[in-house]
């Protein structure tokens, strides 16, 4: 996947409750699906397993892959779901609605499958505390058609509240080798804040706030960035430079200054390191 364009989009959410044995006949979604068991019982089969599925069960269908869902002659389950791509599809000459689901793999259209995740995520888990996962389902509960110039603004919520349940999601599901930890996420927000406003504390100030030591600090800084803190924060600041040196005609001093270098030579030197131009080089290339 281009991580670039990784920016998942919610089609269809919703809420809906089986009948005693109802089953959904085997299928195979064009998009990406979750289905969150608020209720009652039932089963679900895919790639030759077969998940029991009660309250707290969530369950992952990547798009394209066949599965059938069975419910509880008893207490018939309740799916509170979604249809969604890893990055937004347009299928509106296909289909007439945004969320299709194909019951006939002889008439599936393999180009119009959503794509997958780079990353394994587990067909079914156990949530704990059900309520907090329904209640962020309901935040972006969305009808099954597409955005028009009247829904544009709703949709804009529903994908927001959508972004966060991701989130949520991919932290919770996904192991410790694919999800930096989140401290260094909120970290990395305050140290940019006060990269901004030219306020940069001395490192140690920042990983004591974790109460970790400075070897474990840097370790898990560069499992979340693929750089050192130090590398970070010159990347950085040098391209923040950039833009000035684009487009304003501000002097590579009066730059220096404003992006709180030290000395114009620092400036230069560091410029030049980490672009292989120097700051004048750079600004000729746009002029």
């Amino acid at each position: 996947m281009n991580f670039p364009e990784f920016h998942p989009y919610v089609y269809y959410a919703t809420r809906y409750e089986f009948s005693k044995n109802q089953t959904s006949k085997p299928r195979t979604c064009y998009s990406s699906s979750l289905y969150l068991i608020g209720e009652g019982k039932g089963v679900m089969k895919t790639r030759g397993s077969a998940y029991e599925t009660i309250p707290g069960s969530l369950v992952y269908i990547p798009a394209g892959q066949l599965h059938e869902w069975v419910a509880d002659a008893n207490e018939p389950m309740v799916h509170i779901c979604c249809y969604f791509d890893w990055m937004y599809m347009d299928r509106r000459l296909n289909f007439k609605y945004p969320h299709t689901i194909c019951y006939d793999d002889k008439q599936l259209q393999s180009s119009l499958v959503g794509p997958a995740f780079p990353f394994p995520i587990p067909e079914h888990i156990k949530v704990e505390k059900l309520w907090i996962w329904v209640e962020l389902f309901e935040k972006f509960y969305i009808s099954n058609e597409y955005t028009n110039e009247k829904t544009y603004i709703r949709s804009l919520k529903a994908q927001s509240h959508f972004q966060q349940f991701i989130e949520h999601f991919l932290t919770y599901a996904l192991k410790e080798e694919y999800i930096p930890d989140p401290r260094i996420h909120k970290l990395m927000e305050q140290m940019e804040q006060d990269l901004v406003r030219g306020r940069l504390l001395p490192l140690e100030s920042y990983y004591r706030k974790l109460k970790i030591s400075r070897g474990y600090f840097f370790e898990l800084f560069k499992q979340a960035t693929g750089m050192s803190p130090v590398q970070y924060i010159n990347h950085f600041r040098i391209n923040r430079t950039k833009e000035d040196l684009q487009y304003t005609s501000l002097s590579i001093t009066e730059i220096a200054e404003k992006h709180h270098f030290s000395s114009i030579h620092y400036f230069s030197k560091l410029f030049r390191q980490l672009t292989g131009r120097t700051p004048k080089e750079f600004r000729e290339l746009w002029h």
